[in-house]
């Protein structure tokens, strides 16, 4: 890895380090204290400093101790006695290493260092110093130190002696020590060093390497999937051994009895213990604590805690030495450990590990049945591992095994795994392969193995190929649905139904789901399988807008889903999911947050990709609505994110829309353009046709271009992408807040006829939908707009007020704070300035408060034309010209307190954070938190951006795209 002079995250050491050096040029010496964890860049810090030293013109002496067995003051002596040092004329030939007491050698040390220019004296790795060295240097701090000497002390706190760390650390309160102690890199720090900007990859190699530069070089020579991360035990081993060159010499430098412990501890894996290391080195048990014991010393193994459980520094050396075992000791090791595990009756997962070793080392088949076991045990928490071992239990398998049965059910428990993890063209590949299995499948694997491939069909947004498979078992059975219902055909029929909720046409399985519920409820052990039918059957319902059929049974739902562990629930995963989005359509905003809160847990962890994306979708809406802006862009990038690594457009396209429509009222106005062109093509990467994803990418997209002052656009898109006025491509349970959207359009482009039939429309849409509150909210929108054309603004300042009430009362800020601003022309002329004002500030207020600073800008405009007396408008309002300039003291007024708007001043004016800090008595951590306020709530990334929303467009910096 390049030197930390070029490593980002390390602002504050080098500056330090060129104090330090400033200080020996003003003719102040030193001692720096350089502390810190191995691989950190103790090294890396010393050759910048010794850089900065010599460009000064200070003599430069460095080395580096050997270890206590080294012969007294060997590190003193190569640094002051080798390379091209020449002493000052005065000072003494040589110095009396072997006959000079402490003091004269102090004496002389200090003649022997005072170059005019001064002296750097570097010594790395002085943890490992001989006890003369350490006395010497011990007596050293108790004395004021050289004027033209600075003595750098590179060292490892955790090996370094006991007396030499209390002496430097009585030495630093009485201010005689510089210390500089290397922090672990940020994820930012991680992100610079990346070919392609990742923030999500970057975050995951900042937490696989602990933010320790070594491991992070390690880790990308290596090139692992930090998801997957530690992978397979034979996976990027070259690459890994040939980085490792400094991790390696302190592993070769131990002698072969404690080599050999090391070598068990990393055969048993973390956390380990002294017995079960014993027997599986096969060592007597007070030689292993011996060795052990070493091993801390060399802080290569550590305590977990009084429990008397140890691990590696770091995962990563347990990894090495594993790597360079020799096969044969290998396998030996890994069999003791299984029969150590086995006798103790460990779980399968805890086994599988050790069994899975043995079938790559060529030993026994009999170790494949423990890998099946673990495989089905850890399918839900960590499926891309329950993948790896049943690749390794396939590969092991007699190849001319007659039982098809076997090897097939091995394969189809693959398939689902490579599902859940996210490897959806891996297990769609191989789900076809197991479809070829010459001479057929028998059943029930026949339809176990259709299963599989529709879903992984259905995911990859193959609906037409997942509705053909499907088809071939569903048109065939009997109807209504037998019972008990086969667990094979249960499978078939509920990715069936799911392929037709997430395509839009739900109501074509709306009666199956219901047969499936009634079937799968009269089958033994089949609660689970009930209530997932049962859900699926109320997410019908509810996505066709029969809200009265739904609402019962989905509340019926969530407390059998609440009642049911997390163990099981991650059994059948898509319940949450659809659960949380059919408490959504109905309104039930609080359990659907929980579900799918719920729901994204269960499938954390670089696990069920597909099932993650549903819940972060879900939640970006709540999101939205509840005025978490910030939150809601989050969950849609990270949707994004993952919809991209699996392979599925339809997720993008609508994650795109959806961090579109937050950034619609985060950013400015000056954005518009980027903001709808994002939305754009989030409806460009959707599957064209019925789908859910390109039904909701469309709303959202209709909302853009009207917000972002294209009516004309919004009613073309509504128009002609939902089928026509009646909007019946369109998700029912949507169609009020579509309609209205629909009849502000038309009435901003003049087409008082369609804008009249979509406003009783929307009324007729939630009349059909029970008149649920923010359903309702949107018809009495369009019914306000209608009113004010119509020529009777009294009724319109009441329908836009009680629309208003209702958002504010469902904790909505945005809608609340759009509908108001909107309206208040039309409140004005009903009610008078006075009172259209209050009602302004109050939505402007809720604006400001969830960061919309979109609404905040319009506030302040609806605001300045109530004031000067402007003609009123709508209740939905021309849009402002997106181009047109907010009024800078306003918009900081608005937003930002008093602290921020210094900052934003001062950093828009070019300062530095270290200016800025130094100028309003701040650190300079404190005014980059500062920064990342006055970013999100101003809408900008970046000084540059800000300096041009603070001084106008002429700011000579360049524009920042929204990413």
């Amino acid at each position: 890895m390049a030197g930390l002079s070029a490593l980002p995250g390390r602002d504050e050491e080098r500056a330090a380090l060129a104090r330090a050096v400033e200080g020996l040029c003003a003719g102040t010496g030193a001692v720096l204290d350089l502390a810190a964890d191995p691989g950190l860049g103790k090294t890396s810090l010393l050759h910048l400093l010794a850089r900065l030293a010599a460009e000064r013109g200070a003599t430069v002496l460095r080395a580096r101790a050997e270890g206590p067995a080294a012969k007294p003051y060997q590190v003193f002596r190569d640094a002051l006695e080798s390379g091209d040092h020449r002493p000052d004329p005065g000072a003494p030939a040589a110095l009396p290493w072997d006959t000079g007491a402490d003091r004269d050698l102090l004496r002389a040390l200090r003649d022997r260092c005072a170059a005019p220019a001064g002296t750097v004296l570097l010594l790395d790795d002085f943890h490992h110093c001989d006890p003369a060295s350490a006395r010497l240097t011990e007596r050293l701090l108790g004395e004021p130190p050289p004027d033209r000497l600075l003595l750098v002390l590179a060292h490892r706190p955790r090996q370094t002696p006991p007396a030499l760390l209390a002496a430097l650390d009585g030495a630093k309160q009485a201010g005689a020590v510089l210390r500089v102690e290397p922090a672990p890199l940020t994820a930012a720090a991680v992100a610079s060093l990346l070919p392609a900007a990742d923030e999500h990859r970057a975050e995951r190699l900042r937490a696989a390497s602990g933010g320790n530069p070594r491991i992070l070089h390690l880790l990308l020579a290596a090139g692992p999937d930090p998801d997957r991360w530690p992978e397979r035990s034979d996976a990027a081993a070259g690459p890994l051994l040939r980085a490792a060159a400094p991790l390696l010499a302190e592993l070769d430098a131990l002698p072969a009895p404690v080599a050999d412990v090391l070598a068990a501890a990393a055969v048993l894996g973390e956390p380990f213990r002294l017995g079960d290391v014993a027997r599986v080195a096969g060592e007597r048990t007070d030689r292993t604590a011996d060795a052990l014991a070493e091993l801390a010393r060399a802080d290569l193994v550590r305590s977990l805690g009084p429990g008397g459980d140890l691990a590696f520094r770091h995962p990563v050396l347990g990894r090495l030495v594993h790597h360079r075992l020799n096969p044969g000791l290998r396998l030996n090791a890994h069999r003791r450990a299984l029969a150590l595990l086995e006798a103790r009756g460990a779980p399968a997962t805890a086994r599988a590990r050790h069994a899975e070793q043995l079938l790559l080392d060529g030993g026994p088949a009999e170790a494949l049945p423990v890998l099946v076991e673990g495989a089905a045990e850890v399918l839900v928490r960590s499926p891309a591992t329950a993948a790896r071992w049943l690749r390794a239990a396939l590969e092991a398998a007699p190849a001319d095994t007659h039982d098809v049965r076997t090897r097939v059910g091995l394969a189809l428990d693959r398939c689902r795994a490579l599902t859940a993890a996210g490897r959806l063209e891996q297990a769609r590949a191989l789900g076809h392969e197991i479809l070829r299995t010459p001479g057929g499948l028998p059943a029930p694997l026949d339809v176990q193995a259709l299963a599989v491939c529709v879903g992984v069909e259905r995911l990859l947004g193959r609906y037409a190929e997942a509705d053909a498979m499907a088809r071939t078992v569903v048109d065939r059975l009997p109807r209504p649905l037998p019972a008990p219902l086969p667990a094979a055909t249960a499978d078939l029929v509920f990715d069936y139904g799911l392929l037709h909720a997430v395509r839009g046409t739900a109501a074509e399985v709306r009666a199956l789901a219901h047969e499936g519920a009634t079937a799968a409820a009269a089958t033994p052990g089949g609660e689970d399988g009930g209530t997932a039918f049962r859900v699926l059957a109320a997410f019908c319902d509810s996505y066709a807008g029969d809200f009265a059929l739904a609402e019962p049974e989905i509340e019926r739902c969530g407390r059998l889903v609440d009642a049911r562990p997390d163990t099981v629930v991650g059994r059948a995963p898509d319940v949450l999911a659809l659960l949380g989005c059919a408490e959504l359509y109905l309104e039930r905003f609080t359990d659907a947050h929980r579900h799918l809160s719920r729901g994204l847990a269960t499938a954390s962890g670089g696990a069920h990709k597909h099932l993650a994306v549903n819940h972060l979708l879900g939640l970006s809406i709540l999101d939205q609505w509840a005025g978490r802006l910030d939150l809601a862009q989050r969950h849609a990038r990270e949707a994004e994110r993952l919809g991209t690594e699996i392979g599925a457009p339809d997720v993008v396209g609508l994650a795109m829309a959806m961090r579109a429509s937050a950034l619609l009222w985060a950013a400015p106005r000056r954005r518009t353009a980027e903001v709808v062109e994002l939305a754009e093509q989030g409806l460009r990467h959707t599957v064209p046709g019925t789908g859910w994803w390109a039904g909701s990418a469309v709303g959202l997209l209709a909302q853009a271009r009207l917000v972002g002052g294209d009516p004309a656009a919004c009613l073309r898109t509504l128009l002609e992408e939902s089928g026509g006025e009646d909007l019946h491509l369109l998700q029912p349970a949507a169609h009020p807040s579509l309609f209205a959207l629909m009849t502000t359009a038309a009435l901003l482009c003049g087409d008082l006829d369609t804008a009249r039939r979509s406003a009783r429309a929307a009324d007729r849409a939630a009349e059909r939908l029970g008149r649920l509150p923010f359903q309702q909210s949107q018809a009495d929108r369009a019914a306000a707009a209608m009113a004010f054309v119509e020529g009777d603004p009294a009724r319109a300042a009441e329908l836009a007020l009680r629309a208003a009430r209702v958002l504010r009362g469902l904790r909505m800020p945005v809608q609340y704070a759009w509908t108001v601003i909107a309206a208040a022309p039309v409140l004005a002329q009903a009610h008078g300035p006075a009172a259209a004002l209050a009602e302004l500030d109050e939505a402007v207020d809720a604006a400001r408060g969830c960061g919309a600073l979109r609404l905040v800008e319009d506030g302040a405009r609806a605001r300045a034309a109530l004031t000067a007396g402007a003609p009123g408008g709508s209740p939905v309002g021309p849009a402002a010209d997106p181009a047109a300039p907010a009024a800078p003291a306003a918009l900081l007024g608005a937003l930002l307190s008093a602290r921020e708007r210094e900052v934003a001043e001062l950093a828009a004016g070019g300062l530095t954070s270290r200016r800025i800090a130094e100028r309003l008595v701040l650190s300079p951590r404190t005014v980059d938190t500062h920064l990342g306020s006055i970013y999100r709530k101003l809408g900008v990334s970046s000084r540059s951006a800000l300096a041009r929303l603070l001084h106008g467009p002429g700011d000579p910096a360049g524009r920042d795209p929204i990413r």
